[in-house]
């Protein structure tokens, strides 16, 4: 006997919303027989991991059983598409809480079904999503570290860029330092020996 599957798909080509982002989501439950599906929550919530007590909140949530009003559809007909096919769930993504990937805790988020099967089972899948872009603790600290190694090649770049203006000016034995001659015209006994040093750069 074939264990019974829960497939949710999201309506978009990327898994990370914004704050105020309409989130639509797909989902059926497979390998089930008709008339096996009792019932069917679809929610889309948060939840929290690591240490200390974990946190949960509810943003959406809706029940198909087909004696509630949540099984009718929007146009108020009665829903009578068994339960066990595909249908379909939207909600507007609220500011907060944002995902993070913290190394304490981390929020997740996710759109989760369960499926109420007859003789007290019950299954359930989760589709994980992200919600806005708080970097992880691991993201800021390598960033941190790029931006510091920038900086670095930019200060050796610029010392090198000084260095190499001043090797570039040697001065003729004879002359001053601004250019001009000397008044004896006679290059002092340390000239020549600068001038080979500052030519060999």
């Amino acid at each position: 006997m074939k264990e019974p599957l829960v497939s949710i798909a999201l309506q978009a080509y990327t898994r990370i919303f914004a704050p105020g982002d309409e989130l639509v989501a797909d989902f059926q439950i497979d390998a089930v027989e008709p008339g096996e599906v009792e019932a069917v929550e679809a929610s889309v919530l948060w939840y929290t991991e690591g240490k200390g007590d974990e946190d949960l909140g509810v943003h959406f949530f809706k029940r198909f059983d087909g004696n509630r009003d949540d099984g009718h559809r929007d146009d108020g007909q009665a829903d009578d598409v068994p339960l066990h096919e595909l249908r379909s769930i939207r909600t507007t993504l609220p500011h907060c809480p944002l995902s993070y990937d913290g190394r304490i805790v981390k929020i997740r988020w996710c759109v989760r079904v369960r499926a109420f099967l007859n003789r007290g089972r019950f299954v359930v899948a989760d589709q994980w999503f992200q919600l806005g872009s708080v970097a992880s603790p691991s993201q800021s600290v390598a960033e941190s570290r790029k931006r510091g190694s920038e900086r670095n090649d930019a200060g050796h770049a610029a010392a090198n860029g000084a260095g190499g203006e001043r090797g570039g000016k040697a001065r003729v034995p004879g002359t001053r330092p601004d250019g001009n001659a000397r008044p004896d015209g006679n290059a002092r006994p340390d000239d020549g020996e600068r001038a080979s040093t500052l030519a060999a750069y």
